[in-house]
């Protein structure tokens, strides 16, 4: 067995640690946001959990049921759920929304609820629970991005 240079051993556990964070935002504080982003980012989220929601009730009206196909959909759903409700608290309550800033309670209310609408969508296939989602993200939209810039 060939034998691994440390530089190459130091790269590889490098790119290991990093891997699993690369998608997330830093807490130095570094600031560089983009607030629209993220807000595209959950309207993303929320259609893609919106479509695994559909695609689950479709794959269980089949018979025989797709077991596969409709595990890959529910954790679909999970993941996506996770995802935003991880912008909802590493970014935007963590990070973005200050304590001392204007509406703050109407903000963090706001975001809390998605965080509730969002385990409600990993719960049920209830597509209520999205349209809540669409209609809080807006509400917090208008409400922060207004105050913001």
């Amino acid at each position: 067995m060939k034998k691994v240079g440390f530089p190459v051993l130091l790269g590889l556990i490098f790119v290991i640690f990093t891997a699993s964070t690369a998608l997330s935002h830093c807490e130095i504080p570094c600031g560089i946001y983009d607030d629209h982003m993220r807000v595209h980012m959950i309207e993303e989220h929320i259609t893609t959990i919106e479509k695994s929601m559909k695609q689950i009730t479709s794959l269980q009206k089949e018979k025989p049921i797709n077991y596969n196909q409709l595990v890959r959909w529910i954790m679909n759903k999970e993941d996506h759920a996770n995802k935003l409700q991880e912008i909802v608290t590493q970014y935007f309550m963590t990070q973005r929304i200050k304590m001392d800033t204007k509406n703050y309670e109407k903000k963090v209310t706001l975001l809390h609820q998605m965080l509730v609408y969002a385990m409600k969508c990993k719960q049920t296939t209830d597509l209520s629970n999205t349209q809540k989602l669409r209609s809080l993200l807006k509400q917090f939209e208008d409400l922060y991005l207004d105050h913001t810039h």
